[in-house]
């Protein structure tokens, strides 16, 4: 979930997707209130952004209450590393004044649940972030964060927070091996000079092959546009060798299109795509099509 410029090579990487995990000593964020995991600052920002919302809101099916949060954080900075300020140490790491597209993602999702739950801590927060970051909910390692985000479809899926609705919705096998991290050894600090690590990433990348991946095609889109609804989790696939996942976002629907609402790279804020998603894929070569995950109802 975080990019590192290292060289134009990885920069060329950097340009494509934006949450696999890069090295991590070269990111500097001048404008940055954040130390490590979090400071003061972050802490106060995200007990005042618990106490604005609504109380109706909670009456609202989960995936309207993702769509109204989402759009509190449009403007916020597209802030790429800030999980891997530290790279010798995995903690939970919080950060809502700059986010990633996939740090937006888990941001939007947390504060919603929170609010269906009508939990409002710091506490509860950073419960809910581990959660849904971590592997089966913990934090027990660099290993642990769920960084292939086809993997972190697949393991929300087991703990009831979203559904994989992809295949149900007209989708076709996704024929990749995914080896992307181990593939990049070198770009990933935690990796370089850990075989520990690099084991255990390269056992999660084995699950993941070992799995029934679908996607829909990015010419297939437009055919299921009225399948989709507001904030449906979307995955965009990648053309670039071993990855599986280029982008995320939540789907928003206005006036009858489809529209992605995101933190965006090319645009460094959050947002809500000038363009339906189709044409917005289109928009990039290294990006080839769609997974789809629904949210659940917080029990």
């Amino acid at each position: 979930m975080n990019l590192r410029l290292i060289s134009a090579a990885i920069f060329f990487f950097m340009m494509s997707f934006s949450f696999l995990s890069f090295t991590a000593n070269s990111f500097n964020d001048n404008n940055s209130h954040s130390k490590f995991p979090w400071d003061d600052y972050e802490k106060m920002k995200c007990t005042k952004k618990l106490k604005s919302f609504d109380a109706s809101l909670n009456q609202l099916p989960l995936n309207e209450v993702i769509a109204e949060v989402g759009k509190t954080f449009m403007g916020t900075p597209y802030v790429a590393g800030t999980l891997d300020e530290n790279p010798n140490s995995e903690e939970v790491v919080i950060r809502i004044t700059g986010l990633d597209c996939v740090t937006f993602v888990e941001n939007a999702l947390v504060f919603s649940r929170l609010i269906k739950q009508n939990k409002s801590s710091f506490e509860d927060y950073k419960a809910e972030l581990e959660k849904i970051r971590y592997r089966d909910g913990m934090n027990t390692g660099y290993s642990s964060r769920l960084h292939y985000f086809t993997d972190w479809i697949y393991n929300n899926e087991k703990k009831g927070i979203v559904k994989d609705i992809t295949k149900e919705i007209g989708g076709v096998p996704y024929q990749k091996t995914i080896n992307f991290m181990t593939g990049h050894r070198n770009s990933y600090k935690q990796l370089a000079n850990d075989d520990d690590n690099l084991s255990k990433i390269n056992e999660v990348e084995s699950q993941i092959n070992s799995r029934e991946i679908y996607y829909i095609p990015v010419e297939d889109i437009p055919n299921v546009y009225d399948k989709l609804q507001t904030g449906d989790i979307v995955g965009i696939t990648s053309t670039i060798d071993g990855l599986d996942v280029a982008h995320t976002g939540y789907v928003y629907k206005q006036d009858g299109k489809t529209y992605l609402l995101n933190a965006s790279l090319k645009d460094k804020q959050v947002e809500i795509s000038p363009m339906e998603l189709q044409d917005y894929i289109l928009g990039n070569k290294k990006q080839g099509g769609i997974v789809v995950a629904r949210v659940l109802d917080v029990n």
